[in-house]
């Protein structure tokens, strides 16, 4: 088949790339090539903004596609957009969407592709919703071959799945650990999340490319594993060899006292218990499983940050709210 990804060199999308690399399949990117470095050779280069229209024209002039795949769409301008460059043009159309979409709060913790879309808490998720809504009034009336995929939370070697950072990502809350300084938890640490490898996600991925049973359908896809939060931190204390001292806090309170967006990505998300229901990709994609544990993953997770240095991304100003959240709310303990 002939692909063409649209991005393909993040988080979710590399793993997505590579396993593609090893196939027969004819594969291109089209990004802007600020993070090409890494991509195999017999992946094609496509180097230009889609966002310049003229000019993606320009470089696809007389190309078609048998999928194209669109991971760093999250307005619906841009998948406008992309309905404009790829109608008539490709016979499937993969919209990454989110699992955050998901009605908030939640009615029920079972996760179905049929549970209800709406997130009032995060602008984010209120788009995605926006955008699968506008990709799928296009197959209705037009027939544009839409298939819609909602990951929860995939991670890479690079990206620690965490809930509670700061802007420069998770590191921070490692350095935290070395340190010997307590970690802020969301909640009581209890409430069930998924976390999945961007290995397995490319797994089912690949395995709707080219799928007609999965045209004007939605999937997600995550590990079937449930994990709370604080098993996850644990897991990365433990690989660190360091005493873990968590620091559990109200998500609530998280969000009230910060300029961080945790009243989206907290209580819009990651504070729920959720658990996913995987059997519609299981069919669709038969012998998929993640197979990669959370234990496992965040262990090789660990290692490769600890062993690149340009994955050790300091963010003092995250470390230093973190300590005066801990202090004031220690400092009203003692009040009582």
């Amino acid at each position: 088949m002939k692909i063409l990804m649209i991005g393909g060199t993040g988080t979710i999308s590399t793993a997505i790339t590579r396993q593609l690399s090893e196939t027969n399949h004819e594969v291109y990117l089209l990004n802007r090539g600020t993070r090409n470095a890494e991509v195999p050779a017999n992946i094609n280069v496509i180097n230009v903004d889609i966002n310049d229209e003229a000019k993606v024209l320009e470089k696809l002039d007389g190309m078609n596609f048998d999928a194209v795949c669109e991971f760093i769409g999250f307005v619906t301008e841009q998948v406008e957009r992309d309905y404009r460059l790829f109608n008539g043009k490709t016979k499937q159309y993969i919209y990454i969407s989110s699992a955050s979409a998901y009605h908030k709060p939640v009615g029920d913790y079972r996760i179905t592709e049929g549970t209800a879309l709406a997130n009032p808490y995060w602008e984010y998720s209120r788009n995605k919703i926006a955008c699968e809504e506008y990709l799928m009034k296009m197959y209705r009336e037009n027939g544009f071959p839409v298939t819609i995929v909602r990951p929860s939370h995939t991670y890479d070697l690079r990206s620690l799945p965490l809930g509670v950072h700061g802007d420069k990502g998770g590191y921070q809350v490692v350095k935290r650990m070395l340190e010997g300084k307590p970690v802020i938890i969301p909640g009581d640490g209890t409430s069930l999340w998924t976390i999945t490898s961007n290995e397995d996600f490319a797994k089912a991925y690949i395995g709707l490319i080219g799928n007609p049973h999965a045209i004007g359908e939605a999937y997600q896809i995550t590990s079937d594993e449930s994990v709370t939060w604080t098993q996850i931190h644990k897991i990365v204390a433990d690989v660190l060899g360091v005493e873990f001292k968590p620091y559990f806090v109200a998500s609530e309170f998280l969000a009230a006292v910060s300029d961080y967006d945790f009243t989206g990505s907290l209580i819009g998300d990651k504070s729920n218990t959720v658990v996913f229901d995987n059997t519609k990709i299981k069919n669709a994609v038969p012998g998929f499983v993640a197979t990669i544990s959370a234990r496992e993953g965040l262990a090789k997770t660990v290692e490769y940050i600890m062993a690149h240095e340009e994955c050790q991304i300091e963010d003092p100003e995250f470390d230093a709210w973190c300590d005066k959240v801990i202090e004031k709310l220690e400092a009203v303990k003692k009040e009582f």
